[in-house]
């Protein structure tokens, strides 16, 4: 098989591209991820995912790769878009507005085809429901740590697990990459299993 460049350092989405056996090495791409107000989540996360994928693209312009993946997740509440949390403050804002609800969380992957010289992209929602949380619940989860580094500032598979109530989509999406949809992506660009 060909190897892939990943255009991230989330352990997470190493752990699924180990899975479905693909080779693959890790460059992160540091790219602007701010966005506007008002803008639809969906569409910014497709954007971000392609220009992660772009950027690698760019940066290896003089040995061009075959293939690059981007992905990004972006969590969405009544319109809202909720990135990383900056720090423990932001998180714990928006694990006070989450619980109880239920939010969106939206996942776009990016596939660079090196041949075709072509970036195409696919992305997932997922509904994710919080259980009420007490202040001292809040508390105890920031104190992991889990928070850091992820939009939403929580880990689904990790001990964030405890307040889900329920999960509606793809609980890969969730995590950060959508199996399915990586499957299909390479498949239809004749990706060589």
């Amino acid at each position: 098989m060909e190897p892939i460049i990943l255009a991230s350092s989330s352990p997470q989405r190493q752990e699924y591209l180990k899975l479905l056996g693909l080779p693959f090495s890790c460059m992160p791409a540091n790219i602007n991820e701010s966005f506007a107000e008002g803008q639809d989540p969906r569409a910014m996360a497709e954007e971000l995912a392609i220009r992660k994928a772009g950027k690698i693209v760019e940066s290896l312009k003089d040995e061009p790769p075959l293939w690059v993946l981007g992905a990004d997740t972006l969590i969405s509440l009544d319109g809202k878009i909720y990135a990383k949390a900056a720090d423990r403050l932001e998180a714990e804002r928006m694990l006070r507005t989450f619980q109880g609800q239920s939010h969106q969380v939206i996942t776009a992957i990016a596939l660079y085809n090196g041949r075709r010289k072509t970036i195409g992209c696919r992305s997932v929602l997922s509904t994710v429901t919080f259980a009420v949380m007490s202040k001292k619940e809040i508390q105890w989860y920031l104190d992991t740590g889990e928070w850091e580094g992820v939009a939403g500032a929580y880990r689904i598979q990790g001990l964030a697990s405890c307040f889900i109530s329920s999960i509606q989509g793809s609980y890969s999406s969730i995590v950060g990459l959508p199996l399915r949809e990586i499957y299909e992506i390479l498949k239809d660009n004749k990706y060589p299993f």
